[in-house]
Order: structure tokens, then C-alpha cells, then sequence
């Protein structure tokens, strides 16, 4: 009896140690690219020998942790480095996983943090040349500055009737964190053409690579075209409303009557000093000892305001106050009618497009090496846990076991610091903002998006000017959102732009020891303007 129970017991334990091999076996292959950092990269990862790419790559800690990452050591530089796969993975068949992790230490206000996953080079490429050329199948990852401020996703996708790699990018993408901790990003590419980009291992974007509603341009054309060569009818009438041919001025119909006129029933206030000018001479001022009046002209003492028009009601010339005049009606327009020529807004006939094909699934181009190539005005960001997985679950554990400690110590630390914090902003508004910027990613914004995002981050470094954005924003998105429900022609409101405008008048005054490599880097996203000449003339004092 007890031999048969040994027996029982030895079969169980090889059943298991079995098992958790071929489990073991099975992660692994799903794993086609994991990196640490843990380790110095250099071997493994191949820095750009490019003359333009003078950034300085370190194996660095993270802040406050013990583990290592790749760093962004030096700001306003450009940064390529590259590592090849020992094999290639293909992204056409199941489920494809591309994740990492990038802490902004130093924030970001300028400059890219994102991912290439390159496809295999042309004969002769060489790692060390790595450099913005170097053809890629997808870029992934966080970009921010100026108006921009998105987690880029870009698929480069072979044309299948004129063979040209074309750039098409994710429509209404999430927004970048604006804080300082580390954060993964994860794009899930399955094989029903669906798109998950997970910010945290929280979905923040699902998208079809074939829909037109989510890749500009789309990765499938339109069917139909406008006709380059048709032309709108001399005789088509697109005025949908005329002046009515058949109204006439009124008889009693004064176009020149003024819109003001002066007050009759007014009367001059008792006391008024006609005789007093409302501006004297200073009787203070003195010319200058230095003051030589051939070459400066004849001195004159600076005008003062006549304090004795401030002792009584008023000096100078009484004119009566203007009132708005009854009489006014201002030009005289015909009442408009619905004109029975109106046809209509003319658009050219549709015909098929030459460029058209069908696409059942997109034809993605294998990976064979990941490159980081950037331009920052920032250092201090730091790449981590590189993964290419073809298992959901497998990224899963990693931002459980790798991302997620990181990620609550850094939480803890900062709450902490807001509590002590007494001038940033205080932790309700935290959530506010929070709040707003969740707000700002939903995709019915649109083009307007941008503009909210600026509009939120000077909020966050002004909090005196908090209430008026936060109502601006408000504002905004009620007003979008009722143009969407309801339809209407109306155009959608600029966003009000009075506090943002006092918020930018504040930077300026801080900014004039800006780098030229920044205001150079902003020129993507920007369009400077010549500034104003200034004359200079001399005063008496």
C-alpha cells in the first residue's frame, strides 16, 4: 500500500514539474523581444554614428528606484539608437503585442518619446546608420509640442496598386500624462484588423485598420471621386435665398439719420469751468540742465492733469452727452425670399476612383529591429521593459510584475508631495484636472482637442486662471455636443481665449532665455511672426 502510494505521489510531482515546463516553454515563445535594460545595452543596442544625432544614451536608475533603464541624457539633442531581432516577427498572422515603458522625468514640453518598429532594410544597411530614413512598419508612442500632444500610432502601409509605402495615422489618438511617473504604453494589433492602444493597461483607443473613420488617410480608398474635369453651369444658382425683387424703401425710410445725437434735455452741470483747460503745464518740471536747444528744439514742461477740474464738476468746453436717436434705422435692405432659381451647393459628379483597391486585411510589413529616433528639448526620459509579445496576457504580467511596483511607489511619493505642497496645486484640483484631461481625449472633439489640451496645461501652471479655462472648456464641449446631437449649420465657437491670453502674456515674460534650439524645434508645429520695429524718442522729465 505505501509503495503504491509513493508511486502516486512520484507520478503527480512529474505530471507538474512537466507542466510548468511546456507552461514555461509556451511564454517563452511567446516573448519575441523583451529588454530590461537591466543589463548596459551597449552590444545589444546600436547607437547612430550619424553626424546629426549628438543626444548621449546612458544606463541610468530611474528615480527613486533601484531599477535601470535607457535615458535621454542631455536636452535640445537629437538621439538614434537601434537593436535587431534575431528573428523577424510577423504581424499578419494572430495576435501581435508592441509595449514599453517611458517615465518623463523631467516632463516634456517639446520633443517625441515613442518607438520604431522598423521593417527589414534594404541591402547593406547597417545599424550605425540608423537615422529618421531608415524605413519603418509602425511608430508608436508619446510626442509632444506646441499644439501637439497625442500617443502617436502611424502603420506605413504598402500601396498595392503603385507600390509606395504611405503614412497613415490613428485618428483622435489619446494624449499624453502630463506628470512625471512612469507609464506603459501597449498597441494590441489583432489579427480581426482591430486596434487597442492601452495607456497603463487601461484602453484608451479601439480602432479598425480598415475603417475610414480611423486612419488618415484611410488604408482603402474611396470607391468614388470627384470628377477633376467637370464643371459647375454658368446659370447654377446656389443663392438660397434672395432680396425680394418686389420691396420697396418705405416712405418714412431716413437712411441718414444718425444712430447718435446729442441730448437736448441735458443741462450743464452747475459750477462748470469753462474757462479752466483740463491739462496745465507741470509746475514741478524743470529743463533739463543738459537740454541744448538747437539740437532738441524748444523745451516745453510736460502736461499734468488741471487739478482743479478734479475739485468741481468739470473744465474745458460743456458738450452735451449723446444719446442713441430714436429716429435711426440705418441702411434700408430688401426682406430676403426663397429664390426659386436655387439649385443647390454644385459639386462635380462622382466617378470611379482609378486608385481604388480592396483590402480584407492590411498588408503589414514584418519587424525586424526597434529603434528609438527623436528630437527633445527635454532629458530625463527614460525607456524601460521593451516587449513584442504575441499574447495579451503575457503583456499583462509584465505590467503587473515589472511596471505596476514602479508605478504605486511613485504614486505614493507623489501624494505625498501635493499634501505638503502648499503653492502647486492643491489635490481636489488635481482631480479636476484629472478629469478635464479624460475629457479632452473623448473623440467627438475632434479638431478642437488641441486647442483644449493648451488651454489645460496653462491652466495647470497659472492656477489663478483655473475657473475661467475650466469654464471655457465646459463651455466647449456642451457646445460640441449639442452641435452633434441636435445638427444645426452654425459653426462651432472659438474656444474663449481672454484667460489664456493673460496666461501667455505671463510666460513671455519668462521666456526670453529660451534656447534657439527650442524656438527651432517649435517651427514644426509653428509659424513665427516678425517682430514689430520700435522707435525710441526723447522725453522731457
Amino acid at each position: 500500500m505505501e509503495q503504491k502510494k509513493r508511486k502516486i505521489w512520484t507520478q503527480s510531482i512529474l505530471l507538474l514539474v512537466i507542466g510548468c515546463f511546456f507552461s514555461q516553454l509556451s511564454a517563452s515563445s511567446d516573448v519575441k523581444l523583451y529588454e530590461s535594460f537591466e543589463d548596459a545595452f551597449e552590444g545589444r543596442w546600436i547607437v547612430s554614428e550619424k553626424e546629426d544625432y549628438k543626444g548621449v544614451w546612458k544606463h541610468s536608475k530611474s528615480e527613486g528606484h533601484e531599477d535601470y533603464g535607457l535615458l535621454v541624457s542631455e536636452p535640445a539633442r537629437k538621439y538614434a539608437i537601434v537593436k535587431e531581432l534575431d528573428e523577424v516577427v510577423n504581424l499578419k498572422d494572430g495576435t501581435v503585442v508592441l509595449q514599453y515603458e517611458v517615465r518623463l522625468q523631467n516632463g516634456l514640453e517639446c520633443g517625441g518619446a515613442y518607438i520604431k518598429y522598423l521593417r527589414p532594410q534594404d541591402a547593406g544597411w547597417v545599424a550605425k546608420e540608423f537615422d529618421n530614413e531608415s524605413p519603418y512598419s509602425i511608430m508608436f508612442g508619446p510626442d509632444k509640442c506646441g499644439a501637439t500632444n497625442k500617443v502617436h500610432f502611424i502603420l506605413k502601409h504598402k500601396n498595392p496598386k503603385s507600390g509606395e509605402y504611405v503614412e497613415h495615422h490613428l485618428k483622435y489618438p489619446p494624449s499624453v500624462p502630463s506628470d512625471k511617473l512612469t507609464h506603459v504604453y501597449t498597441a494590441v494589433l489583432k489579427p480581426d484588423n482591430e486596434l487597442s492602444i492601452l495607456i497603463d493597461g487601461e484602453e484608451k483607443k479601439k480602432a479598425n485598420f480598415l475603417s475610414s473613420e480611423d486612419f488618415e488617410p484611410p488604408l482603402i480608398p474611396a470607391k468614388t471621386i470627384p470628377d477633376p474635369d467637370d464643371k459647375k453651369p454658368e446659370d447654377w444658382d446656389e443663392r438660397e435665398k434672395i432680396p425680394d425683387p418686389d420691396a420697396k424703401k418705405p416712405d418714412d425710410w431716413d437712411e441718414d439719420a444718425p444712430m447718435e445725437i446729442p441730448d437736448e434735455d441735458a443741462e450743464k452741470p452747475e459750477g462748470w469751468l469753462d474757462d479752466e483747460p483740463e491739462d496745465i503745464d507741470d509746475p514741478e518740471a524743470t529743463k533739463p540742465e543738459d537740454w541744448d536747444d538747437e539740437e532738441d528744439g524748444e523745451w516745453e514742461a510736460p502736461k499734468v492733469d488741471n487739478p482743479k477740474c478734479s475739485e468741481g464738476p468739470g473744465c474745458g468746453e460743456w458738450k452735451r452727452p449723446m444719446k442713441q436717436n430714436p429716429a435711426y434705422k440705418g441702411k434700408w435692405h430688401a426682406p430676403l425670399i426663397d429664390n426659386p432659381s436655387y439649385k443647390g451647393i454644385w459639386k462635380p459628379r462622382e466617378i470611379p476612383n482609378p486608385d481604388y483597391f480592396e483590402l480584407d486585411k492590411p498588408n503589414f510589413e514584418p519587424i525586424a529591429a526597434v529603434g528609438i529616433e527623436i528630437w527633445t528639448m527635454q532629458d530625463g526620459i527614460l525607456f524601460d521593459n521593451v516587449l513584442i509579445a504575441t499574447d495579451e496576457k503575457v503583456a499583462e504580467s509584465y505590467r503587473q510584475t515589472a511596471w505596476k511596483p514602479k508605478f504605486d511607489v511613485e504614486k505614493e511619493k507623489q501624494k505625498a508631495e501635493e499634501d505638503t505642497d502648499s503653492d502647486g496645486l492643491k489635490g481636489y484640483q488635481k482631480v479636476v484636472f484629472e478629469q478635464l484631461y479624460k475629457i479632452a481625449d473623448l473623440p467627438f472633439l475632434g479638431e478642437h482637442k488641441g486647442k483644449v489640451l493648451d488651454l489645460l496645461e496653462k491652466a495647470e501652471k497659472q492656477p489663478n486662471i483655473t475657473i475661467g479655462v475650466i469654464v471655457s472648456v465646459i463651455i466647449v464641449v456642451l457646445t460640441i455636443l449639442i452641435k452633434l446631437l441636435f445638427g444645426g449649420k452654425k459653426q462651432i465657437p472659438a474656444i474663449p481665449v481672454e484667460e489664456s491670453k493673460k496666461s501667455e502674456a505671463a510666460e513671455s515674460s519668462n521666456s526670453q532665455g529660451a534656447s534657439d534650439e527650442k524656438e527651432e524645434k517649435e517651427e514644426e508645429h509653428n509659424e513665427d511672426g516678425a517682430a514689430p520695429a520700435r522707435r525710441r524718442t526723447r522725453r522731457a522729465n
